[in-house]
């Protein structure tokens, strides 16, 4: 039996590269489907500040987090000397979907079919 994945959502607060309608569809969708996820102001802000909560996230297994660029979420991940594991997270990129698709992958009801950034959802 596969565990529930741990959510983790980005709330990009400094940087709003992201809509705000979008980052408020996620966030009423997570809660309205009532499962427990963690919210951050700003993954680019912990990375800058190498908070330690940031190695705790990364060590999570069935792990999906919602923020942007998979490539730039590694990159966080990575400057804060805490690599995410080669064979995941799950990331949702929020820059590229609206705020339905993002959570319907963040909940589980979308499967990826790829790794192409394009479609916004890479494992």
């Amino acid at each position: 039996m596969q565990e529930l994945p741990q959510i983790l959502y980005c709330h990009c607060a400094f940087a709003q590269v992201i809509s705000q309608g979008v980052k408020q569809k996620v966030l009423e969708q997570l809660t309205a489907a009532g499962v427990d996820f963690e919210a951050v102001p700003d993954l680019c802000e912990m990375s800058a500040r190498r908070d330690p909560l940031l190695k705790e996230i990364a060590s999570q297994p069935y792990l999906r987090i919602a923020a942007c660029y998979p490539r730039a979420v590694k990159g966080l991940f990575t400057a804060a000397e805490c690599p995410l594991p080669e064979n995941g997270p799950e990331i949702i990129n929020m820059r590229v979907l609206i705020g339905e698709e993002a959570a319907s992958a963040l909940l589980g009801e979308v499967r990826p079919e790829s790794t192409d950034p394009a479609k916004g959802v890479t494992a």
